[in-house]
C-alpha cells in the first residue's frame, strides 16, 4: 500500500509535495539563504539533521530534524546514505527490519528534505551508492553478506526488485564505483580482499573482473574504498590494522595493482583499531582517515607523480568517528562521532593539509554519515 499509494499521486501529487519545482522550474530564493547544505544521518534517532554551512567560515546552522521512516526500531550502527549523481536526491537506509531505503528530494532554496517514498531492501546495507546514471542504488551488506543493485525510476525512485544479489564472504562493507561507470569495487572486511566488478550502467549488472578479487594481508580487515579525482589511483582503509593502501587502476580494465601501504600506527596488533572512513580534498592533494578506537583523523600528501601517501599529521576529533566528509571546495572537514553525538568542523589548510578544529555542534543519537551538497540555483 506504501508505494501504491506514492505512485498514484502522479505529477499533480509530486508537485504538491514540492518535488516538481526541483526539476527544472525556477523558484524565488531568499538572498541570505545558505549556498550550501550538510546533512547527517543519526542512526540512534532514525533522523537527519538538515544544517544550512558558512562555505567561508564553516559555521552551521540548523534547518531542520527530517525523520527517516519504515522502520519501528532504531537503524542499528550506522544509517548510510547516498546522493544522486545529479544532488537533487538523497537515499538513507534504515538497518533495521524491514530494512527500508529510503528516497527524499532536496529543497535547493532551503536544503529541506521532502520524503517521497520507502523500498524494502534484500538486507540492511553497512553502505550505499548511487551510479553516475542515477538510474542504480548499489549496496554492501555487511550482515548479510551480499551486494545487491536495486534499479532506480525515473521518478528517482527505489524500485521493489532488485536486478541482481550477488553473495560475497563476510562482512562485505562499501560499494565503490569509478568515473566511467565502468567498475565497482567492493572490500569485504572478512575476507580480506576488494572484490573486483565490471558494471554494465544499461543493464545494472556487476559481473566479476578478471582477476575477481585482489587480496590484503591477512587479517587486514578492508573496510571503505575511495578513487582520486583523476581516476588513476584508489586508495583503501582497513578496519582491524588502522593502514591505507594506495592502488593503482588500470584505465582500461578497471583492475587494481597494490602501489603501498601507510600505517596510521593506531593498531596495537592485539585489538581492532576500529578505523572507520577515508575521503580525499577535490583538488587531490590531501587524503584523511579516521580511526575509531583512538578517536583520531590522520592526514596525508598525496604524490602527485605515484599517488604514494606521506604523513602530515593526527589530530584529535569525535569520539568514535564512524564517519566524515570535505566540502566541495576542500576547505572544511565535518566529522561525527557516535559516542559524542556531535559534529566537529575542521579547517584543513590549503597548503599543509594540516587540521584546525572551528565548532562543534550537537547531533542526534549515533551520527554516523556525512553529506554535503552545493545549492543549486535554477
Amino acid at each position: 500500500m506504501r508505494r501504491r499509494r506514492v505512485l498514484l499521486l502522479g505529477l499533480g501529487g509530486i508537485a504538491a509535495l514540492g518535488v516538481l519545482p526541483l526539476i527544472g522550474a525556477q523558484r524565488a530564493m531568499a538572498a541570505d539563504s545558505p549556498e550550501t547544505f550538510v546533512y547527517v544521518s543519526n542512526a540512534g534517532t532514525k533522523d537527519i539533521y538538515v544544517l544550512g554551512m558558512n562555505r567561508d567560515t564553516g559555521e552551521l546552522t540548523m534547518v531542520e530534524k527530517a525523520p527517516v521512516p519504515g522502520a519501528e526500531k532504531t537503524s542499528l550502527v550506522s544509517l548510510p546514505m547516498a546522493l544522486a549523481p545529479n544532488k537533487r536526491f538523497l537515499y538513507a537506509q534504515l538497518r533495521s527490519e524491514p530494512y527500508p531505503a529510503s528516497t527524499f528530494s532536496i529543497d535547493h532554496t532551503n536544503g529541506k528534505l521532502t520524503h517521497l517514498d520507502a523500498t524494502p531492501l534484500v538486507d540492511q546495507m553497512a553502505y550505499i551508492n548511487v551510479d553516475k546514471t542515477g538510474k542504480h542504488l548499489l549496496g554492501a551488506s555487511y550482515a548479510g553478506a551480499k551486494v545487491a543493485v536495486y534499479p532506480i525510476d525515473a521518478r528517482y525512485l527505489v524500485e521493489d526488485k532488485a536486478t541482481q544479489i550477488i553473495d560475497t564472504k563476510p562482512k562485505a562493507h562499501c560499494v565503490s564505483i569509478d568515473a566511467s561507470n565502468k567498475h565497482a569495487y567492493v572490500p569485504v572486511l572478512g575476507a580480506d580482499y576488494v572484490m573486483q566488478f565490471k558494471f554494465d550502467a544499461s543493464t545494472g549488472m556487476l559481473k566479476p573482473n578478471d582477476p575477481p578479487t585482489v587480496a590484503t594481508k591477512a587479517g587486514a580487515g578492508p573496510r571503505h574504498f575511495i578513487i582520486h579525482p583523476n581516476g588513476k589511483w584508489g586508495y583503501l582503509i582497513t578496519e582491524t590494522t588502522a593502514t591505507i593502501g594506495t592502488y593503482l587502476i588500470d584505465e582500461d580494465k578497471g583492475t587494481l595493482t597494490e602501489v603501498a601501504f601507510v600505517d596510521t600506527g593506531d593498531y596495537n596488533q592485539k585489538d581492532s583499531a576500529f578505523a572507520s572512513d577515508i575521503h580525499i580534498t577535490p583538488n587531490g592533494n590531501f587524503l584523511y582517515g579516521a580511526v575509531r578506537t583512538t578517536s583520531m583523523l590522520h592526514g596525508y600528501k598525496i604524490d602527485p607523480e605515484k599517488g604514494t601517501l606521506t604523513g602530515i599529521g593526527k589530530w584529535p576529533t569525535e569520539k568514535t568517528p564512524r564517519g566524515f566528509n570535505i566540502d566541495p571546495r576542500g576547505k572544511f572537514l565535518l566529522a561525527v562521532g557516535m559516542d559524542s553525538a556531535s559534529l566537529t568542523v575542521h579547517a584543513i589548510d590549503q597548503n599543509s593539509g594540516e587540521l584546525k578544529s572551528v565548532k562543534q555542534y550537537p547531533m542526534g543519537k549515533q551520527p554516523n554519515w556525512v553529506e554535503i551538497v552545493d545549492r543549486i540555483h535554477d
